[in-house]
């Protein structure tokens, strides 16, 4: 356990599926199954979880192939406990494993939803743009 300022306690580990779905949804992220959310969560490479006392108030996780690729995923706080350096001690403590523990070699890519590329840059983060730029798909065409 790791200590932030003030009232927050950071804890290593993923959510619970419960925490996991209602943390997305306060934070304002995309929802996801309930099924969907346990298959993903148990392939978590490494995650973290901010606490305000016993509320689950942030979380951030990194998900890969533990050799080559990471992505850093479900970075979000929620709206109430935002601008008190809770997603820089998530994004830090995300980085700092990946530093620890990922080869030296390892792709490590996030995707940036509007001023928050501002947070990853202060992590090494880049836009690939010009010269690769981020696609994505749906597992089903319809969704």
């Amino acid at each position: 356990m790791n200590e932030i300022s003030g009232p927050y306690i950071l804890r290593e580990g993923a959510p619970s599926v419960a925490d996991y779905l209602r943390l997305r949804a306060a934070a304002g992220l995309s929802a996801r199954t309930p099924e969907g959310a346990a298959t993903g969560l148990a392939g978590t490479w490494h995650a973290v979880r901010v606490f305000r006392g016993e509320d689950l108030v942030g979380m951030g996780r990194v998900i890969g192939d533990g050799g080559c690729f990471f992505q850093i995923v479900d970075i979000c706080v929620t709206p109430e406990q935002q601008g008190r350096g809770l997603g820089k001690a998530i994004m830090g403590a995300l980085v700092g494993e990946l530093e620890r523990r990922a080869p030296q070699d390892a792709y490590v890519s996030l995707i940036a939803d509007g001023d928050a590329r501002f947070l990853y840059e202060k992590y090494g983060f880049k836009e690939t743009a010009p010269a690769s730029v981020g696609m994505y798909r749906w597992s089903h065409t319809g969704a």
